[in-house]
């Protein structure tokens, strides 16, 4: 069976089968993508299928799938029970627009989001800083995100980051962990997230992302 693009079904799989409860006090998420504000220039800025690394199959999302996506990057589901608090993304202003590129021999993904905010991505470094640990319930499940931060990737853009992150069920059950590498970049109110998924213990595909970021990052410059 073909592996399907993330966007298209992970979020039903995120949280699915894991049980437990939620320590501390977690609150529902403030401020998390519960609808895609549309904006037909932002979504002519992300690559052309053509400009995928070789192996890669990409389609371009509908408009529901696209925000479905984003909430698999982040890993927190709309509406979910996010400890700390502090921790949840923050919506854009518009956007988000997704491309995803399937490698069904490997299992894994390379997802180009966009969308427009008027959040510097400094801030959303400090806050990442501060979340390297972050616990969340949906509808009665659990998982655990875990993000490291990377050295920024150097490239023409106002600023840059990278994280790698994983997003674990509490059932701890085999294929329930998702592995994440992403590179993030800003030029204006445009922030561009670049990831590489992939639900083994395989090394990211580094090649394919960094090729994949920085034509992102300069069609986005160009405009």
């Amino acid at each position: 069976m073909p592996f399907r693009p993330v966007g298209i079904a992970l979020s039903a799989i995120v949280l699915a089968g894991c049980g437990g409860t939620v320590s501390g006090h977690p609150q529902a998420s403030q401020g998390l993508i519960t609808a895609v504000q549309t904006d037909s220039g932002l979504a002519r800025l992300l690559p052309d299928s053509s400009q995928f690394p070789a192996r890669y199959a990409a389609v371009t999302l509908p408009v529901d799938a696209a925000g479905q996506a984003a909430s698999d990057l982040d890993g927190v589901l709309p509406g979910a029970m996010i400890d700390p608090a502090t921790c949840a993304p923050q919506a854009p202003t518009a956007g988000p627009v997704v491309v995803v590129g399937t490698d069904d021999a490997a299992r894994a993904t390379l997802t180009v989001e966009l969308v427009r905010t008027d959040q510097k991505l400094s801030v959303l470094r400090d806050q990442l800083q501060r979340c390297g640990t972050v616990r969340v319930g949906h509808g009665g499940t659990t998982a655990t995100i875990t993000t490291e931060m990377d050295p920024p990737p150097p490239l023409d853009a106002d600023d840059t980051l990278a994280l790698r992150r994983s997003v674990r069920s509490e059932n701890g059950s085999a294929g329930m962990t998702r592995n994440m590498q992403t590179l993030l970049g800003q030029i204006g109110d445009v922030r561009i997230n670049v990831t590489y998924m992939s639900f083994t213990d395989a090394k990211a595909d580094a090649q394919a992302l960094d090729s994949l970021f920085t034509t992102a990052v300069g069609k986005v410059r160009k405009g």
